[in-house]
């Protein structure tokens, strides 16, 4: 079995800047730091913390740190002490920090990446995210079931605000591979071996950093993470395939629910084929013209290459099939509904929702309107 690194082992050897090869660069101003050494550290995955460039700091707190370009996004940290400033880098750049010692962990100012200002504010989020469970925790008002539960809520409502406001069509950015890593307490807040619903946004990740970087021991990490943890809950888990060149857009996913029959229906089953993905709901008003006007272009196309994917949201199963019952496309149903992941992933922002996939199983793009709908599928037949 392959080994998965989750924490580094914390090791710390310090080394000079090697100006031999490209490099990148971070400077700025530390105030109330003089007399201090500040440390420039990689988060190393199987090596641990390393630290690879240092200053002491005078009573001007200037600095100026360098590292060997990445060929990857890497992560990197300053420290002084037990104060640390999270970083990532992915090039020759030149980040700017500034900051004051005594707050320097979160109250600190960046600029040049704009992955490193989201890194910033990540850490401000959980830094709100630990408060909000000490108070609980220290609540003795409250019994310990009350708290585990309020505690549980907090970290599921930090969850979903993540996903939505920094990972969610970010999944190939250091910034997202930061946040599905972070700990409160000492455990990950993402579980990303029995959770359904974070496995998914970890196979969002790996599947992304496997098109941009896939020779990386970053993404070889993430891919054997994802793997164990569809592994651990195969029955439940979405599975991920994106095209990075339209991951801003949705990303292709993979998907397989069950149909009329009961037998799971996989997207990625209809290669070969113009594939018009449809989310929908049949309870919705409008819905039956809509599906009239949906047996039209398939009985148009379909002879020629058009199939039909539509994904019922309906809450009610019985009214899906019934409603299904004749339809002559692929129908599943997503018992979880508006719950599910893919929803958010496939950033849906409304129902009734038209995606098309071309004949190599390729997103194509969103579409809107119904005769350019079918203008598409005239092209892409």
């Amino acid at each position: 079995m392959k080994r998965i690194l989750f924490l580094p082992v914390f090791v710390c050897l310090l080394a000079s800047c090697d100006k031999r090869g490209p490099q990148f660069t971070i400077e700025g101003q530390i105030t109330e730091a003089q007399d201090t050494m500040l440390y420039l550290e990689h988060l190393t995955l199987g090596n641990g913390i390393v630290a690879i460039d240092s200053a002491k700091l005078d009573e001007t707190g200037d600095f100026s740190l360098c590292g060997p370009r990445p060929s990857n996004p890497e992560f990197y940290r300053l420290r002084i002490g037990n104060q640390v400033i999270n970083l990532s880098i992915d090039s020759t750049e030149t980040v700017n920090v500034r900051a004051r010692l005594p707050q320097m962990a979160l109250a600190y100012e960046v600029s040049g990446s704009g992955n490193c200002d989201t890194i910033r504010l990540l850490a401000l989020k959980l830094d709100t995210l630990r408060q909000a469970i000490e108070r609980v925790a220290d609540d003795r008002s409250l019994m310990l079931a009350e708290r585990e539960n309020l505690i549980d809520e907090l970290v599921k409502q930090y969850k979903t605000d993540v996903k939505l406001h920094y990972i969610q069509n970010r999944y190939g950015q250091a910034s997202s591979y930061y946040a599905m890593f972070q700990t409160v307490g000492g455990h990950m807040i993402f579980d990303p071996v029995s959770d359904p619903s974070d496995v998914t946004w970890f196979t969002a990740l790996a599947t992304s950093w496997e098109g941009l970087y896939p020779m990386s021991q970053r993404t070889q990490n993430l891919q054997n993470i994802a793997m164990q943890g569809q592994h651990n809950t195969r029955r439940h888990v979405v599975e991920i395939n994106m095209d990075d060149e339209k991951v801003s857009e949705t990303g292709i996913i993979d998907m397989g629910f069950p149909d009329k029959t009961g037998t799971e229906r996989r997207l990625s089953s209809l290669k070969g084929q113009v594939v018009l993905l449809d989310f929908t709901a049949y309870s919705m008003k409008g819905s039956q013209e809509r599906i009239l006007a949906l047996r039209k272009l398939y009985d148009k196309y379909h002879a020629r290459g058009l199939e039909i994917y539509q994904v019922s949201l309906d809450p009610d199963e019985h009214y899906w099939k019934t409603m299904s019952e004749q339809l002559p496309w692929v129908c599943v149903w997503d018992q979880e509904g508006l719950e599910n992941d893919i929803v958010l992933i496939y950033n849906l922002q409304q129902l009734p929702t038209w995606f098309l996939i071309d004949r190599s199983n390729t997103l194509v793009g969103r579409m809107e309107l119904l005769q350019d709908l079918e203008k598409e599928i005239e092209r892409l037949l």
